[in-house]
């Protein structure tokens, strides 16, 4: 029997996983397996995704559904639950009844591309966004102990700044940046996030969880800066390869 996987977001006109999971399962030798976009318009459009296709045993969450996903589920991970978004569904089925599962591995993703980056969390990380992949963000970065700021467009709670906040002293102060946001990705390639890069220096390292361009225009800007700057790609890779374990795991 075909075991299907997928991903669900919208839109999904450049996603990375179905390449990806192409690809591991060439690579791989890995038969009867299939990955597909389904990009829902709505939330609501998810039981009827479940029900019309019964060979589904794994889904990827994006954007926009990370959170909305949340309600949908039987059962929840403890990171997820804390986090408050679902990047990655176990779909089980007995006889009776079809169990989901819901994971974040976005949090084991940037959590290995710290390490594979070496990367020293300062006492202080500027977060731009505040979605589902910020919330695993700040996860991780407060398991050290890390002082966390948001920045978002619609200002909203404590510890949120908006982008007119932003300052030379802030800049000065949060010497991690991570760009959490759609800002830059394709096919906008030329927008960034709205910060005084003139406050960027050696001193800074910036993330973007972005993979595509490659080297955002936020990259592009902060590297002229000096700063270290380090993409989203191994991130996705890293969190694939976990959902992957997760769907393949005996439970």
């Amino acid at each position: 029997m075909n075991k299907q996987y997928g991903l669900i977001g919208y839109p999904l006109s450049h996603s990375f996983s179905a390449g990806y999971f192409e690809s591991k399962f060439i690579n791989e030798d890995i038969t009867n397996c299939s990955y597909d976009n389904f990009p829902i318009q709505s939330i609501n459009d998810f039981p009827g995704l479940i029900d019309t296709h019964p060979n589904l045993n794994g889904l990827n969450v994006t954007i926009p559904y990370k959170e909305a996903v949340i309600p949908f589920m039987n059962d929840i991970s403890e990171s997820a639950r804390e986090i408050g978004a679902v990047n990655t569904i176990k779909v089980i089925r007995n006889q009776s009844e079809t169990i989901l599962k819901g994971y974040n591995t976005d949090v084991f993703g940037f959590e290995r591309t710290l390490h594979k980056n070496k990367i020293k969390l300062p006492q202080n990380t500027l977060i731009l966004g505040t979605g589902g992949a910020s919330k695993a963000v700040e996860w991780v970065v407060k398991k050290y102990n890390c002082k966390v700021l948001f920045v978002s467009r619609n200002r909203k709670g404590n510890s949120i700044i908006s982008y007119d906040n932003i300052n030379d002293d802030i800049l000065r102060d949060f010497t991690l940046i991570i760009n959490t946001t759609p800002i830059g990705m394709y096919p906008h390639p030329q927008q960034a996030p709205e910060i005084p890069y003139q406050a960027i220096s050696t001193y800074h390292t910036c993330i973007d969880l972005i993979y595509n361009p490659e080297i955002t225009l936020f990259l592009r800007k902060v590297k002229l800066q000096g700063a270290k700057s380090v993409n989203g790609l191994y991130m996705l890779e890293q969190q694939a390869e976990k959902a992957w374990e997760i769907w393949n795991r005996n439970e």
